[in-house]
């Protein structure tokens, strides 16, 4: 079934209670490879979102209307419904991580429980410094036309483009595979793939077009869904320090640092995400009380 004209791919398998694996661009969601057969026990829905892999990219006029945070949060819940996994736990990166967040908050009744890496909200006006700029740069390129005509259906230039996030984004025991960039090239390279991938930025959802408008929330407005939120040591476009305000967005949410790895969360530390996942299954809650609010 389609929703707002896109039909979502997707993996399922195992049974049990349900996990949903939200990926992150430069990806799709073959990114969660390593995770998957970590959750035994679990119902684990894999989808391609809007213009990803093999689900749907439309040409629309208007993206912020089909290709935003709660736009692509509809298109889950559609597929969390209509699948009947229902309440699921909500794992995302990158922008998994926002349209999981949207997700929880546009739908509560479908999340049970979330474990997310960065972005995260509470970045405010620190994007806008000199080091972030350096980082955050590919965020206006996409919203340019010249993003397209050097990038676009051109799969060497995808080859080059993407291997350099998977390069600068890892942490230092981290190599992106050659078959890994093979596959991401056969998603991103065919004429109009990588245009659509870029929606998401010229929809306004990335960081640093939303640091901008940003807004802490009273109290009884933060997001009250059960979380984990995971950051690691070496992602270049999320320090540390920028973890400091989570409290004043999430009500119940717990902070673990995870050393030694960088942005590619289900390739790089797997193994903590598939922990935080089962200990919410166990009604345990997050298994780290770190950094506890």
């Amino acid at each position: 079934m389609a929703v707002d004209g896109f039909s979502l791919a997707y993996d399922l398998a195992g049974s049990g209670p349900a996990v949903v694996l939200l990926h992150g661009w430069p990806g799709d969601r073959t990114d969660y490879r390593d995770l998957v057969p970590l959750l035994s026990g679990c119902r684990v829905l894999v989808p391609d979102l809007r213009g990803f892999g093999a689900s749907d990219k439309h040409v629309v006029e208007d993206p912020a209307e089909q290709y935003s945070g709660a736009a692509q949060a509809r298109g889950v819940a559609d597929l969390i419904t209509t699948l009947g996994l229902e309440p699921a736990v909500v794992v995302g990166y990158d922008i998994g991580s926002r349209i999981a967040q949207e997700l929880a908050r546009a739908r509560p009744d479908l999340v049970r429980a979330m474990v997310i890496c960065p972005p995260l909200p509470g970045v405010g006006a620190r994007v806008f410094g000199p080091r972030p700029l350096r980082e955050f740069w590919y965020q206006s390129f996409h919203r340019l036309p010249l993003s397209e005509a050097l990038v676009d259906g051109k799969p060497d230039a995808v080859r080059a483009y993407l291997r350099h996030f998977w390069e600068h984004w890892s942490g230092p025991s981290f190599t992106v595979s050659d078959e890994h960039l093979d596959h991401l090239v056969s998603v991103y390279g065919p004429p109009g793939a990588f245009t659509a991938s870029v929606q998401w930025y010229r929809a306004g959802a990335g960081t640093a077009a939303r640091a901008a408008a940003e807004t802490t929330p009273a109290p009884e407005d933060r997001l009250a869904t059960p979380t984990a939120v995971l950051w690691p040591e070496h992602d270049p476009l999320f320090p540390r320090e920028w973890s400091d305000r989570v409290g004043e967005f999430f009500s119940q949410a717990r902070l673990r640092f995870v050393d030694g790895v960088g942005h590619y969360a289900p390739l790089e530390y797997p193994a903590v995400i598939a922990e935080e996942v089962h200990a919410f299954l166990a009604n345990e809650g997050p298994a780290s009380d770190e950094g506890a609010w």
